[in-house]
């Protein structure tokens, strides 16, 4: 990787590494599966859940997030043996606005936007990222959606939208760095792609791999952070060392 003074360009996934995701999903299946009598711990229920989520991504690209969080609920309860009803797929699928961001987003957030300009590639909908974005409070460049491209991450069609912005702008891929978590939605493609990336391994004291699957394909990347503001903290060293 580059020194992080050289690039000009972050592209950000939103779920997971700026939105904690899995405390929304889990407020959701926690409660159902309490409802339901149902004795499974949140990591399993994440775990659980995420398999059917990835498989539904892949099955239905253009559907909408809260379709698919909807069915891949129902699926997840299949799994399960309990039955999910429309109240509770629902209540999952409506839910992205109300998940809450890390407490360190904001703000790092908001100093890394004094160095570069920060760009969205998420899995979710326009109205959805709207939301979550009264959380985040951040500017951003470009917002490039599942919505926008009739596709979800690790498939490619987020990084190809990023490419023609990248090439109205007259920017070359390697001013680019990718700042995410989940190495299956986002290291994987991002290798592919050729996009140095650094990884905020957002469940360093966690074991297992909670709501993301288990990465099937090579992946890399080019420093590790666990969290946000570490990695604004190693940003503002990088260009405080840069102008002494």
């Amino acid at each position: 990787m580059k020194d992080l003074t050289d690039y000009s360009v972050l592209t950000f996934d939103c779920y997971g590494t700026l939105i904690d995701w899995e405390a929304g999903l889990s407020a959701v299946l926690t409660d159902w599966a309490r409802e339901h009598t149902l004795e499974r711990s949140p990591e399993d229920l994440l775990q659980a859940y995420s398999a059917q989520e990835a498989a539904v991504m892949r099955e239905h690209p253009t559907w909408l997030y809260p379709e698919i969080l909807a069915e891949a609920f129902r699926r997840t309860g299949e799994d399960l043996g309990v039955t999910v009803s429309d109240q509770w797929a629902r209540r999952l699928g409506t839910s992205v606005p109300q998940w809450p961001a890390f407490p360190d987003s904001a703000e790092a957030l908001a100093a890394l936007g004094r160095r570069y300009d920060l760009v969205i590639l998420s899995n979710v909908h326009r109205a959805g990222f709207t939301g979550s974005n009264t959380h985040l409070r951040a500017d951003f460049a470009t917002v490039i959606t599942a919505e926008d491209v009739g596709a979800y991450k690790p498939a490619a069609p987020h990084f190809e939208a990023l490419d023609s912005w990248l090439a109205e702008r007259g920017t070359p891929r390697s001013d680019v760095l990718h700042v995410a978590q989940s190495l299956f939605h986002d290291h994987v493609p991002a290798r592919r792609h050729a996009l140095d990336s650094v990884w905020i391994n957002r469940r360093h004291a966690q074991p297992g791999w909670g709501a993301t699957p288990e990465p099937a394909e090579p992946w890399s990347y080019d420093a590790e952070f666990r969290s946000m503001q570490e990695f604004a903290d190693a940003v503002e060293a990088a260009f405080d060392g840069g102008a002494s």
